[in-house]
């Protein structure tokens, strides 16, 4: 199975949200990084046909989707970003409703869906009112809706959102276990959690794709680029202001330990670090950090 995104465009207006994008994806998990106002919701409404694109195609085995239709449409599972529920049906009930406008035939949906709550372990209150759920509960219904047709494409918006860390680990050994022939596209804030589960990372910036590189050599690009810095107190602030920051620990004796992004050399004595993904994240997008900081 092959899904094949072709110079994909979608303009609001002036602004492009989406620009040019083209992306070949096989069974795996793609993990989304991206600021808000990215582009990342836009690319996903327009593969699952929420919205149509402005130019561009997108491929399913070498067939439009367009042309395709129902029968494509019939393969996707989709949790949006803002899931929406009717807060008066059990979750058995809802369950069976998604079904139900899925096309799922009814015995099948019963079957399906005693199973797909099982698997989010909501078994225990599948008969309460989703108006009492905590918002992880909600999430994870989100999810097996999701799945409810056993999709080969499944587009994930923000899925770990309301997640507590226990229950977000839960979700990725579940993205685990369902990505075996499945084409999964996810975006989160939560760095950690494409980490984990991705098989390639996907950064977009302004619309535009700015990495698509397997997982496990993503960090490359960071080598030598990641400096601890031990400074004295009274300079942290000063060199926090001068280069990109990573993160921040006082130490003994006002101490300050600075992890601090860098293409050169930041301070004598500075120390090369192991990068992470978060470091090549925060690097691409180190500008709009300084923007949210006040610094110019």
């Amino acid at each position: 199975m092959e899904l094949k995104l072709n110079e994909l465009t979608k303009q609001f207006g002036q602004k492009k949200a989406v620009d040019r994008m083209s992306i070949t994806m096989k069974p795996g998990v793609y993990g989304m990084l991206g600021a808000n106002g990215a582009g990342k919701t836009t690319l996903m409404r327009m593969i699952c046909g929420v919205l149509n694109p402005t130019s561009g195609d997108i491929f399913l085995d070498g067939n439009s989707a367009e042309n395709l239709g129902e029968d494509y449409r019939k393969l996707l599972g989709y949790l949006p970003q803002d899931f929406g529920y009717y807060p008066e049906f059990t979750a058995q009930e809802f369950m069976c409703y998604v079904a139900a406008l899925k096309g799922i035939p009814k015995q099948e949906a019963k079957i399906r869906t005693k199973e797909l709550l099982g698997v989010v372990s909501l078994s225990e209150v599948s008969n309460k009112k989703i108006r009492t759920f905590s918002g992880g509960m909600k999430q994870r219904l989100g999810i097996a809706q999701a799945v409810l047709n056993d999709p080969k494409i499944l587009v994930l918006d923000e899925p770990t959102a309301g997640l507590d860390p226990k229950e977000r680990v839960h979700f990725r050994n579940l993205i685990a276990d369902f990505s075996k022939d499945k084409i999964i596209i996810l975006s989160t804030h939560i760095v950690s959690d494409v980490e984990y589960i991705a098989d390639t990372i996907l950064i977009i910036k302004d619309g535009k794709l700015i990495i698509n590189s397997p997982a496990e050599n993503i960090t490359h690009e960071m080598d030598r680029k990641v400096w601890k810095c031990v400074v004295p107190k009274e300079k942290a602030t000063e060199i926090s202001n001068k280069f990109c920051l990573g993160n921040l620990h006082h130490g003994d004796d006002d101490a300050v330990i600075l992890r601090i992004l860098s293409d050169e050399i930041p301070i004598d004595g500075a120390i090369n670090e192991e990068p992470t993904l978060e470091d090549l994240y925060l690097y691409h997008f180190q500008s709009d950090i300084a923007k949210y900081r006040g610094i110019r």
